[in-house]
């Protein structure tokens, strides 16, 4: 009887390894680590929650983005989006075609939605192209 509950134990002890692994690969944070790291692209968000902030990196920089709800058309949908940096020294790099790529990745999610950029972003959107 002591075997079967040792045995019992350790196949418990098994399982909740592997559910712990693979809970670890699908984490949000480590594939934003991942990106961060590499310089891509990866945009975590809950389209389904609109109290969730929306986050992303991109090339290196974090970012964050507050959605707010509003009538558009006949329903409710995400009508602002106000996007910060994490850490401004990060945005070394940034172009303002990064910016427009990032406002068109955020508007195939939400169409509705006007993005605004917030200090020290929006210096950049805002001055002329010489």
């Amino acid at each position: 009887m002591l075997v079967l509950l040792f045995r019992i134990l350790i196949l418990l002890a098994i399982i909740l390894l592997v559910y712990t692994w693979v809970e670890y690969l699908r984490s949000p944070e480590r594939k934003m680590r991942i990106a961060k790291d590499l310089k891509q692209f990866y945009l975590y968000d809950e389209q389904g929650n609109s109290k969730k902030n929306l986050r992303f990196v991109y090339k290196g920089c974090a970012f964050e983005g507050e959605k707010y709800v509003g009538v558009a058309e006949n329903s409710f949908e995400v009508t602002n989006i106000h996007i910060t940096v994490s850490n401004s020294i990060e945005l070394n790099g940034i172009t303002r075609e990064d910016l427009y790529f990032l406002e068109n990745e955020l508007l195939i999610r939400y169409p509705y939605a006007k993005i605004e950029w917030k200090h020290p972003i929006s210096k950049l959107v805002l001055t002329p192209i010489d």
